[in-house]
């Protein structure tokens, strides 16, 4: 007796690999994923599979020993730090057995886009001595800005930047301090480098040094009639110093003149500019400096009048200022009594403050005082008066209209005599050329 059967022999892949990919892909190109497979039976059932994380961008059977498979990609910025592999696949389930998957070890694949331009560097023309500023490098343009390695430095100083992005913008700050050592013209880079290409640009600065103007008074609290010297100094060999407007002889050499002090001079403030020429522009800086002078007190007769005239129970305001140098002290006592009255403060005036003040300001320089006379009259008086002026005006008239009738009365009752002749009148001829004759009462 003869039987028979088949058998199938099976062998998994003894190898899977994605072969290395470019350290940095430029996006918009394309590159290639090649996958080697080594082993594996039957052949006709392994599938090799190219993937982009669980995408698959590729399946192709398993030709040759060892079998290559090989995929084109387009590089994209969706790319970046993505992960490749590759896979196979023996599938013998139509045999009645499993599916069987072996991986590579994925490998990431970084991409990159190149700027149009070179950094952008903000940095000051001058910057003093001692200062600190801010130094910025700014990229457009850069993909992945957040793996961009900057460089920034000083002349030969290495500063320590902070660097950030924000899409495809790459932005570099530093903090630079200038020092002595550095004065004069000096250069800032700014360099920034993606993988094995680096951009680079490049700012002239000058550093200098300017201290000053530095402004004295030989006698910051003088007293009346000392003789005061101001002087202002430069602050370096090619400063150039102006006291109140007048220059000094040279640059770097001191300007100053001296006044006798008097009152007026009390609280006066001196300036002095100083000019620095930086690479053809002109610096400014200026001082100031105020002179006390120390003097006695006096009180400004004219904000002080010496005669005054008020109402009983209204309210008033002595109005009194004393000057001086220290600030003198102001008070005004009545003479006689010895009370004081409030200055510049309202107060109710009465009958009582009627009469003179003696009002002295008074300080460690000395005294000065003036007198003040206040009449305070009866407010009531007024009235008074007008009442009498009325009662006199109304008795005259009285005393006129009753002599009047008086007079008028007289002068009516007089006696008068009557003729007692004849009732009739004769009878004559009248004569043209005789006149009239007129009754005597």
């Amino acid at each position: 007796m003869i039987g028979s059967s088949n058998i199938t022999v099976y062998r998994f892949p003894e190898r899977v690999e994605l072969l290395p990919l470019p350290r940095w892909q430029p996006v918009g190109e394309n590159f290639t994923l090649r996958c080697q497979v080594a082993g594996g039976a039957p052949r006709t059932s392994l599938t090799v599979v190219l993937l982009r994380g669980e995408e698959e961008l590729s399946r192709k059977p398993a030709f040759g020993e060892p079998a290559e498979v090989t995929a084109t990609v387009l590089a994209g910025r969706d790319d970046h730090l993505a992960n490749f592999s590759c896979r196979t696949e023996l599938d013998l389930r139509p045999r009645g057995l499993e599916l069987f998957r072996n991986s590579s070890a994925p490998r990431q694949l970084r991409t990159f886009a190149l700027p149009v331009t070179t950094p952008h560097l903000v940095v000051p023309r001058f910057l003093e001595v001692g200062t600190n500023w801010s130094v910025i490098c700014t990229l457009d343009g850069l993909f992945p800005a957040s793996e961009v390695q900057v460089q920034l430095a000083l002349g030969n100083q290495t500063l320590n930047p902070t660097v950030e992005s924000h899409g495809d913008t790459t932005t570099a700050t530093a903090t630079a301090t200038a020092s002595v050592e550095q004065e004069g013209a000096q250069e800032i880079v700014c360099n920034m480098t993606l993988g094995s290409d680096s951009w680079e640009t490049r700012e002239n600065l000058t550093i200098y040094s300017f201290q000053g103007p530095i402004l004295n008074l030989s006698e910051p609290s003088a007293p009346e009639g000392t003789a005061v010297t101001v002087t202002c100094l430069a602050g370096g060999a090619r400063v150039q110093v102006a006291l109140e407007g007048l220059p000094a002889a040279a640059p770097g050499q001191p300007a100053q003149f001296q006044l006798n002090a008097t009152e007026m001079d009390d609280r006066r403030i001196f300036f002095c500019n100083a000019t620095l020429e930086v690479d053809g522009e002109i610096l400014h800086r200026n001082s100031s400096v105020q002179l006390r002078v120390l003097y006695g007190p006096k009180i400004d007769q004219a904000k002080c009048p010496q005669r005054l005239t008020w109402k009983d129970k209204t309210i008033h305001v002595l109005q009194c200022q004393a000057r001086g140098n220290p600030d003198p002290q102001l008070h005004c006592f009545q003479e006689g009594s010895g009370k004081e009255v409030p200055i510049g403060i309202p107060f109710l005036v009465r009958l009582k403050h009627n009469g003179t003040y003696s009002c002295e300001a008074a300080s460690s320089r000395g005294r000065h005082t003036i007198n003040v006379v206040m009449n305070v009259r009866d407010r009531n008086a007024r009235a008074v008066n007008i009442v009498l002026g009325v009662f006199v005006v109304l008795g005259v008239v009285t005393i006129s209209a009753a002599l009047l009738y008086v007079f008028g009365m007289h002068k009516r009752s007089g006696a008068y005599r009557v003729n007692q002749g004849t009732t009739s009148l004769p009878l004559t001829s009248k004569q043209p050329e005789e006149a009239v004759g007129e009754d005597n009462f």
